[in-house]
């Protein structure tokens, strides 16, 4: 089945009905096995036990990067190919992304506390993936905001793609500025920086991670393209019955004045 195939909502609801128990049941053990590989990883020797919120933020803080690359193809598909489902698919993603940004802000001021001394801290890699959450909240509520579907999703669609230059910008902050976040220690050059007591439970959350968006984007897409009918359907039939209504009654002066 290629993209264009899947452009049909009908098929695409076929086979989303098919993939989801799938998918949830691969999140559910990867998830499981993550956190069970996480819980028996070694402390370590400066951070302790802390050092294991790692497992739940970096995978977080990586899919909140990962979901904006995402909504950014699809808003390609939007402006340029014209992909029905491109807009549904950047509609959807964006909640859930929101939610892993949150999670990292969360889960690395709970680590910065006991290595830095404070929650918070202007930080360059901070501050970016803050502006990266509030960029998400903006969208979210540009889609609310307007009425007409077609001007939401063009709108929207500009704004994601002007926001993914921040995406360069939180991954090298801790290489341009001079900041007290610690820099990449898994993905970068020479190799990774982690012992494999703590790389393979964060590689096995991470991918868990991943399959819970996913199926979770998946599951929103579907949800999407239902409240959308629904929608269609009830401007058709109040469209056909303002039709039927007799111009000179109540109603009809209600409909034509609407």
């Amino acid at each position: 089945m290629s993209l264009i195939d899947l452009a049909n909502p009908t098929r695409f609801l076929a086979l989303a009905a098919r993939l989801l128990p799938w998918l949830a049941l691969v999140t559910v053990v990867l998830l499981a096995a993550g956190l069970y590989l996480s819980a028996q990883a070694p402390d370590d020797y400066q951070q302790g036990a802390t050092v294991k919120i790692m497992f739940i933020h970096v995978p977080n803080a990586w899919l909140s990067m990962f979901v904006w690359g995402v909504m950014s193809i699809a808003s390609l598909g939007t402006l340029v190919w014209r992909h029905p489902l491109a807009d549904v698919a950047a509609k959807a993603a964006a909640p859930i992304g929101a939610s892993f940004t949150f999670l990292a802000l969360l889960t690395g001021s709970l680590w910065g506390r006991p290595m830095w001394g404070t929650y918070w801290e202007w930080d360059a890699r901070l501050t970016s993936v803050l502006i990266l959450f509030l960029m998400y909240l903006g969208l979210m509520a540009l889609w609310r905001a307007v009425d007409d579907p077609t001007r939401a999703a063009r709108a929207a669609a500009v704004l994601t793609l002007v926001g993914a230059i921040n995406l360069p910008i939180i991954k090298f902050s801790v290489d341009w500025w001079n900041t007290l976040h610690q820099p990449a220690s898994v993905m970068r050059m020479g190799g990774t920086a982690l012992d494999k007591s703590f790389l393979i439970p964060l590689l096995v959350m991470a991918v868990g991670f991943s399959f819970l968006f996913i199926t979770l984007h998946v599951a929103a897409m579907r949800n999407e393209i239902l409240r959308r009918r629904v929608r269609s359907l009830q401007m058709l039939q109040a469209r056909a019955y303002s039709g039927s209504a007799p111009a000179g009654s109540a109603t009809g002066q209600i409909a034509g004045a609407a």
